[in-house]
């Protein structure tokens, strides 16, 4: 039955909105036309931001500097009980949603989805969020310039998760 509803639910979309527009006389077109101009209007707002949060992320990872700051993590993440496997995963996160599912996807590869690598990568994807991606795009969006603070939380909040997946990834599995 859900396959079915939503197979159809864009399909009907497509015929109920313009039949609405209508019976209410709005100029459906019009309106399309006129939110498709803001929708471009706020990529040209957000490109930039897009573009250097990106460049930045491609610099990290052909410079080494991911792998260099992995290696001063490492005693840290030893110390929680974070398998080595995934400190790429947990510095990568925070900057591209892409380049992180590359990563957990090459750990699924190697160690297998049930492995306990596997599902630590999985939560540690799961629990965390993509920060500066985030505060590029949204905060780029509105013009927002001064961003400290939010990274400063976004950033603490990608540890707690991190340290509370590897905590209670330990319990359940």
């Amino acid at each position: 039955m859900v396959e079915i509803f939503s197979e159809w639910l864009v399909p009907v979309l497509l015929i109920i909105i313009p039949f609405y527009g209508l019976v209410e006389k709005a100029k459906v077109y019009e309106i399309f036309i006129e939110g498709a101009k803001e929708g471009l209007d706020v990529v040209v707002r957000i490109f930039p931001s897009l573009l250097a949060m990106l460049v930045a992320i491609g610099v990290l990872r052909a410079s080494g500097a991911l792998n260099l700051l992995a290696q001063i993590l490492m005693p840290f993440t030893q110390k929680i009980g974070m398998p080595e496997e995934l400190v790429p995963l947990a510095l990568i996160r925070p900057l591209s949603g892409s380049g992180a599912l590359g990563i957990a996807t090459e750990l699924m590869k190697t160690y297998g989805a049930d492995s306990f690598i596997g599902k630590m990568a999985s939560a540690m994807y799961g629990s965390t969020e993509t920060t500066f991606y985030v505060l590029a795009v949204y905060f780029g969006a509105v013009g927002i310039k001064n961003i400290r603070h939010s990274i400063v939380s976004g950033i603490f909040a990608d540890i707690v998760a991190i340290i509370s997946c590897v905590f209670y990834s330990r319990i359940f599995f």
